[in-house]
């Protein structure tokens, strides 16, 4: 591991790292609240202001929301920072080795009226049967607060120990939203007794392990809600945003070290992400 428990005690509020991981394994989440002092929340904003235009594709990433993706090639030095906090890197690392990929890194911001997402879980692709290990750790960096009224994420705690999918049902909750792209933003069609909502101030950080059930709640305040959510992998598994596209060579160059091994320049293992049989960092132009 690249980050010292000793390097954590900072963010730790007196709290020792051991009990915070033990929380997180049992439930699937820790939330530590208001690291990111107001100056940088602010500069993240304003990063994050010139591309909150598009509205989503889809219900999943939600017809009244501005999903903003590559945000390392927009902004290189605000969220280098985001991705490579200790915190963040100190649970990627220790749940999937030094060799982990940031998988995806991505602002969210939901307009009044944004409904409630699908629930799912950010490895649902790995189509082990569970229980199992968590594939990916997912963060969420708040730059707003999160509340009961505005859409704060929803979670179900302690479902990445579920054998299956408990009583939830993929097939019949995607028809019930399918059928209702224009339903009313108090219409929950595939509620949970055991879900609790991530309240977080603005400049909070939730680490989720990628197993957990979770989803966007719904907006029906009068405000935006943004945040900005890393997400991090396995050395061995498919990033969900192709990194090495998303941030172009020239500059990728320009990167931290640390975050260029995060987006792929890196080898995992013995030899797998090898480039011509060498080690991929070769094929750039670092000055």
């Amino acid at each position: 591991m690249t980050i010292s428990k000793e390097s954590l005690q900072p963010f730790l509020g007196g709290r020792d790292i051991e009990d915070i991981w033990e929380e997180y394994e049992t439930h699937g989440y820790v939330i530590f609240e208001n690291l990111m002092p107001a100056d940088d929340v602010n500069r993240v904003r304003e990063a994050l202001e010139p591309y909150l235009s598009k509205t989503g594709r889809n219900d999943f990433e939600g017809f009244k929301s501005n999903r903003v993706y590559a945000l390392l090639a927009k902004n290189p030095d605000v969220f280098s920072k985001m991705v490579t906090h200790p915190l963040a890197l100190y649970f990627a690392e220790r749940e999937l080795g030094r060799s982990c990929l940031l998988s995806a890194l991505l602002a969210i911001n939901l307009h009044p009226g944004e409904t409630v997402q699908p629930w799912h879980c950010d490895d649902q692709q790995v189509m082990i049967p569970r229980p199992r290990p968590a594939f990916g750790v997912s963060t969420f960096w708040t730059i707003d607060p999160m509340t009961d009224q505005n859409g704060a994420t929803e979670i179900i705690p302690g479902s990445h120990l579920w054998r299956d999918e408990g009583n939830l049902n993929f097939e019949r909750d995607a028809a019930l939203f399918d059928a209702s792209k224009d339903r009313d933003v108090n219409h929950d069609p595939a509620p949970h007794p055991d879900m609790i909502r991530a309240l977080m101030p603005a400049g909070s950080l939730m680490i989720l392990k990628s197993s957990v059930f979770h989803r966007g709640g719904a907006n029906r305040s009068e405000n935006a809600r943004l945040i900005v959510t890393p997400q991090y992998c396995a050395g061995w598994s498919r990033q969900l945003e192709n990194m090495v596209l998303a941030v172009p060579p020239q500059k990728a160059a320009k990167l931290p070290r640390r975050v260029r091994e995060l987006i792929g320049y890196n080898i995992h293992d013995f030899f797998m992400g090898y480039v011509d049989g060498t080690h991929p960092e070769k094929v750039l132009d670092i000055q």
